[in-house]
């Protein structure tokens, strides 16, 4: 483990080299933290949303309106994650945008649309009366390179509810929704 100012911190599993803005389809999941079922359960093969479930499911509906050059590929919200395909298509800029000093994340980044996802979720989750939610500091993702892969990935997504009892997300215990 490395550290920093003197602190362990775990290493960046993000592919050194790679620009996160560049165009390509990634494949992320983003998990509650402690992994607490916010988002409803799985009864039958089939997720049931809680509340703030729909929360999280609007939000990332909202993706591509709020980013033009994002699509959404196949989805998912599990009861304490969300699987999902994005495509960060070409932008017609002319210029290289690069973060300002006091910016975390390369605008139009995947770890900007992820930061701003988890964000607006946090804001309205918790004004709906669930001041404790939070989410695992990082998301997982992984650079899809060729079609076999993607469809790999996409049938893994839309059988996640079926195999949710092999997850290794999965956490038992009570939802902790209404």
């Amino acid at each position: 483990m490395e550290r920093f100012k003197g602190k362990y911190r775990i290493p960046s599993a993000r592919l050194p080299g790679w620009d996160y803005a560049s165009p390509g389809y990634y494949f992320v999941t983003i998990v509650t933290h402690g992994r607490i079922p916010y988002f409803g359960d799985i009864a039958d093969g089939k997720m049931r949303l809680s509340p703030i479930g729909e929360i999280v499911a609007d939000e990332w509906r909202k993706t591509p309106r709020i980013r033009p050059n994002v699509q959404l590929d196949e989805w998912v919200v599990m009861p304490n994650h969300i699987h999902g395909i994005i495509v960060i298509n070409p932008t017609d800029d002319r210029g290289v945008s690069t973060p300002t000093k006091n910016q975390k994340w390369k605008p139009n980044s995947l770890g900007s649309i992820i930061n701003q996802f988890k964000s607006t979720c946090t804001k309205r989750i918790r004004a709906m009366g669930y001041p404790e939610f939070a989410w695992q500091s990082r998301f997982y993702d992984h650079i899809i390179r060729d079609e076999k892969s993607l469809q790999q990935i996409r049938t893994y997504i839309c059988s996640n509810p079926l195999q949710w009892e092999k997850d290794t997300v999965h956490v038992t215990g009570r939802a902790r929704f209404p």
